[in-house]
Parts: structure tokens; C-alpha cells; sequence
């Protein structure tokens, strides 16, 4: 019976596509009856849950990382520095590539005065609203959470205390089954919300008919950034890069569907060790690397940024976009693992070093929003790449020192 069940159950990448078929189904049926009941309820799913995903989103963080830089040992210190290192360069060159192909390619196809800015609307603003809603404000901010993990996990490692480390192992347990047990399984649900309530809005098709060419780039920039990631790791760790790539596909998918880097962190974590990366570094690299590196959202914002300027007839020079991409790479660390967090977190500069109004900040967001999925996708696949180079790393130093590295 056991087996005939295992059978017939549906994995998560199909739900969520069943679900997106269906919030497109449901609000193109509701637009047209002009029954918006429907999407409210919907609405207030998404509501709940978005503050609940908000919620948890420290409480992972600190689950994930205190172990993981306790696990590490000694080391703990420098390995944490490091990864941070690769992650921002990694970010930096995402940005830098970027600019590169954009200020080649886009005066192609886009025109001043193409579009009104004074007429963009935010995805989320023309979305209808939840019947009621349910305030989860969370325990710390996301930086707060990082700097009491690297704070506790370093201090952990140092003074060798397996009472502390077995308490942190425990809850690292408990959120483990919070995401794999309540979160994911609700993710298609979420989903489903979000589509119908774009579909019903008409915000799909009228933030995508505009930028549909910019957005095709970004996804071309964002598969071979990934390639170069995986080149590089696999040149270092002596793999196929493309196998490498192939084993963490599980992972680029499920990003796409829950728009979430801290969602995908047990599939992350388990597909980059069927990449050959130890158990330690894995779970150390990957929920960092979920908070700290994001080189698919920092392509998609400069891409989005330079768009916009370009179509506004403002001149995009390198020495303008550098300073910007170097502090959206710091920036990018405080932005939340959840929906949208990314272009949320980055405001501020695109306001105080690009000049961006109003108008240009509501576009902004209307089109990150929209191909958010793809961007995240990016970001915990070369996740993976930096485990595997971290992993290959701490490899060589350990057999340069003549020790092996502990494992639990």
C-alpha cells in the first residue's frame, strides 16, 4: 500500500504549475464575471501566509547558520569570511556583466519616450486586497538574525561548548520540519493567490507586454552567469561543470515556484550534496549564501535600473552604474529571502544614487515583481556553485595542513 501511495503522489515542481494554471484559469474567469469574492479569498491566503513566510524568515536564518559556523570549528571565522567574500564578488561581477550587455544591447530595441512613467503602476497596488489579514511581525530584522547566527555560531565553534551546539542542532530540527512539513506543502496554494490575483488585475500581461524583450535578456544573462559560476567551482573542485549544473536544476525549479531563497534551502542544501560538497559545508554555505548572495537579483535591478534610465533619456556611464552595483552587492545582504524583498531592500539607492522618482521606484517594483521567480532561481543556484568552491577550497587547505576535516 505504502509503495502504491509513493506512486501516485504528486512532487512539488507539478503542483506548483497546476497552480499557476489555475490562478490564471480562476481570475480570467473571475475578471470577466467581475466576481472578485473569489480573488479576495485568495488574497487573504496570501496575506496570512506572506506575514507567517515573513515571520520565519529569522528564525531559519539563525536554524541554518549557528550550526552550520558551529559545525565548522575553529575555522569557523575564516571559512564564514571567505564565503562572504566569493559572494559579494560573485554578486559584483553579476552587476558589472550586466551593465556590459545591457549598454550594449538595449539601445537596440528601446526608444526614449517608449513609455510614460508617470503612468507606471505597482504590481502589488493594482492587486485586490485580502478580506482581513493577521500581523506576524517578526522576533529581529534579517540583519539582526545574521549578526546574532555569526555572533553565537563563531562563539560556539571557539569555546567548543556541546551543550549550546546540541540545543542549536534541536531547533535546527524544528525548522527543518516547519519548512518541509508546513511551508512548502502551502507554497502551490500561495501560488495559485498570487497568479489569480495578477491574472485579475491585468498586471501580467501589462507589465511583461512592455518589457518582454528586457526581461528575455535578463534570463539569457542569468543562465550563462550561472554557467560561469559553475565553470569556475568546477575548474577548482576538478567536475563537469555541467553535471554540477544538471544536479541542482531540482533547486532552480523550486525557486521558481516559491520566489523565496530561504524557502528553497533544504532542496538547495540536498541537491549541492549530490554535487560531492560535505555535509558541513553545505549546510553552512547555503543558508548564508540564500541571505548574502544574490546575483540573479542584482542582474535583474541593474538590467530593470538601466532600462529605465535609458527610456527616460538619462545617460548610463560606468562610472555612474559601478558605485551602484558595489552597494546594491552590500544592500542585497540586509534584502529579505521572501517575494519581492530584493528590489524592496535596494530603494533606497536606486532614490539616493541613480535619482530615481516616484514613478520610476512604483515601475521599478512592478517589474522585478513580475519575473521575481527567475531572479531567485539565479541566486540559489550559484548558491551551489559557491558550496562546491568552498567546499574545494577548505578541501586543499585541509590536505595542505595535513588534517581531515570534522564531520558530524
Amino acid at each position: 500500500m505504502d509503495n502504491e501511495k509513493k506512486k501516485f503522489k504528486i512532487g512539488l515542481l507539478p503542483r506548483l504549475i497546476i497552480a499557476i494554471i489555475l490562478g490564471l484559469i480562476v481570475g480570467s474567469i473571475a475578471k470577466s464575471a467581475d466576481f472578485p469574492i473569489i480573488i479576495q479569498i485568495g488574497a487573504t491566503f496570501n496575506s496570512i501566509f506572506g506575514n507567517f513566510l515573513n515571520f520565519a524568515i529569522p528564525l531559519i536564518i539563525i536554524g541554518f547558520v549557528v550550526p552550520g559556523i558551529a559545525d565548522l570549528g575553529e575555522g569557523a571565522g575564516k571559512t564564514l569570511a571567505l564565503t562572504a567574500l566569493v559572494a559579494y564578488v560573485s554578486t559584483i561581477i553579476a552587476g558589472s556583466f550586466a551593465f556590459v550587455v545591457d549598454r550594449t544591447i538595449f539601445p537596440s530595441f528601446l526608444k526614449v519616450g517608449s513609455i510614460v512613467l508617470e503612468n507606471a503602476t505597482n504590481a502589488e497596488e493594482t492587486m485586490l486586497p485580502g478580506l482581513f489579514t493577521i500581523e506576524m511581525p517578526p522576533i529581529m530584522g534579517v540583519m539582526s538574525a545574521l549578526l546574532i547566527s555569526f555572533i553565537l555560531g563563531l562563539g560556539i565553534s571557539v569555546t567548543r561548548s556541546k551543550a549550546l551546539k546540541d540545543v542549536f542542532h534541536g531547533f535546527q530540527d524544528i525548522i527543518v520540519g516547519l519548512v518541509t512539513n508546513i511551508i512548502i506543502p502551502l507554497l502551490p496554494f500561495h501560488v495559485y493567490g498570487i497568479f489569480a490575483n495578477m491574472t485579475f488585475a491585468g498586471t501580467v500581461m501589462e507589465i511583461m507586454s512592455v518589457f518582454i524583450k528586457v526581461f528575455a535578456i535578463i534570463i539569457i544573462m542569468h543562465i550563462i552567469i550561472i554557467i560561469f559560476q559553475y565553470t569556475v567551482a568546477g575548474t577548482f573542485a576538478k567536475k563537469n561543470p555541467f553535471s554540477l549544473i544538471k544536479n541542482m536544476i531540482p533547486a532552480y525549479f523550486t525557486a521558481i515556484g516559491t520566489q523565496s531563497s530561504a524557502a528553497t534551502i533544504p532542496v538547495t542544501v540536498a541537491q549541492t550534496k549530490k554535487n560531492g560538497v560535505s555535509d558541513m559545508i553545505a549546510e553552512f554555505v547555503c543558508p548564508l549564501c540564500a541571505t548574502i548572495h544574490l546575483s540573479g537579483s542584482t542582474i535583474t535591478l541593474t538590467s530593470c535600473s538601466i532600462a529605465i534610465m535609458m527610456l527616460n533619456g538619462w545617460d548610463v556611464t560606468f562610472a555612474k552604474m559601478f558605485p551602484f552595483i558595489l552597494m546594491l552587492g552590500v544592500t542585497m545582504v540586509a534584502a529579505p529571502g521572501v517575494p519581492g524583498g530584493a528590489v524592496m531592500a535596494a530603494l533606497g539607492i536606486l532614490d539616493s544614487m541613480l535619482g530615481f522618482n516616484e514613478a520610476m521606484l512604483a515601475l521599478m517594483i512592478a517589474l522585478y515583481i513580475a519575473q521575481d521567480s527567475f531572479g531567485t532561481a539565479c541566486n540559489v543556484t550559484g548558491d551551489g556553485a559557491i558550496a562546491v568552491f568552498m567546499d574545494a577550497i577548505t578541501g586543499k587547505k585541509n590536505k595542505a595542513a595535513g588534517t581531515a576535516p570534522e564531520m558530524n
